[in-house]
């Protein structure tokens, strides 16, 4: 049900300490259309072409009063939007001690995603560097508290609230979001399904799986009203029409909580429009769950059937 895992820079285990040197600035590509660089991105010396493992120097400690992007390595494509999501490699530094904190590896194996929300109160300077930036590019961005983690910083990378971050980022690819799709009313074929039991019990009709996006309400909520901003307390069963399986529920077990956003594009609409204390039950063909590939993801090419119980909107 979920897409692939969001950028978090609590991630990966912290890196090793390691202590870097000064050393001039090499030369940079800039798009007065971008977020500019500034004197501590500029102060940022990055070896390596893009794909290789960054070895990255600057004098300890590097600061900026607002996100600073500077392009070290320009790519090819469309810029990246609000709203489009980035899949790109990194390497993370403590601006104020020189530390690595974490790493993707720059190996292909582990890529981060990210989608670019330059509204939200959350991480907003990566938002705003990576916005415009294109496949094949390498960037050197500076980060403040203010537009980081905040005054809280996060303890359990030894990282204080004062501290400014700094990225060397790759962009591998730029994803722009799909086109919204609405559920049309499901009205024939619909499965049988017992929700007395714990956990319930789907039964697939014969005939296979629609062909379309379809949704039928089991239980109609009164609550307020899933946005596509969203982030929901769920319960959830998650069925396979080509195998008959059950491959992921949380009934019987603990809700889950994700944005509306961090899910498939069928479970997404599904939720949309819906009201706390609905019970709902969509069929997803493959297009709209994983794709329609069995090679790119365990669950690719099978149409999904998904039960649905909105408990809350958490946010």
């Amino acid at each position: 049900m979920r897409r692939s895992s969001s950028f978090t820079a609590l991630g990966l285990s912290a890196g090793l300490l390691v202590s870097l040197a000064a050393c001039a600035p090499s030369s940079t590509t800039a798009d007065a259309d971008c977020l500019p660089s500034g004197a501590a991105a500029d102060a940022v010396s990055v070896d390596g072409a893009f794909g290789s493992t960054p070895v990255t120097e600057f004098e300890a400690p590097l600061t900026a009063e607002s996100t600073e992007r500077r392009v070290l390595e320009a790519g090819e494509g469309d810029a990246a939007a609000n709203g489009d999501t980035i899949v790109f490699e990194y390497t993370l530094y403590n601006g104020e001690t020189g530390a690595e904190i974490e790493t993707t590896g720059f190996g292909g194996a582990t890529p981060a995603t990210f989608t670019i929300d330059t509204a939200s109160e959350q991480f907003v300077g990566i938002s705003q560097a990576l916005e415009c930036s294109t496949p094949g590019s390498r960037l050197a961005i500076v980060v403040p508290p203010a537009d980081g983690f905040g005054a809280e910083g996060v303890p359990a990378l030894e990282l204080s609230g004062s501290e400014s971050l700094l990225f060397v980022v790759d962009v591998i690819e730029v994803e722009t979001p799909p086109e919204p799709v609405t559920p049309g009313e499901w009205t024939e074929g619909v499965p049988e399904i017992d929700l007395g039991a714990t956990p319930p019990v789907v039964t697939l009709p014969e005939g296979g799986a629609p062909d379309e996006l379809l949704l039928a309400v089991l239980e109609q909520g009164d609550g307020d009203v899933v946005a596509a901003d969203s982030t929901v307390l769920v319960d959830y069963q998650g069925t396979s029409w080509q195998t008959g399986e059950v491959f992921d529920q949380s009934y019987g077990a603990s809700p889950a909580t994700f944005p509306v956003t961090g899910v498939i594009q069928g479970f997404s609409a599904a939720l949309v429009g819906q009201q706390v204390g609905t019970t709902l039950v969509v069929t997803i063909p493959a297009a709209l769950a994983y794709g329609d590939d069995p090679e790119a993801h365990p669950l690719g090419g099978q149409d999904l059937l998904f039960l649905v119980s909105i408990i809350d909107i958490v946010s």
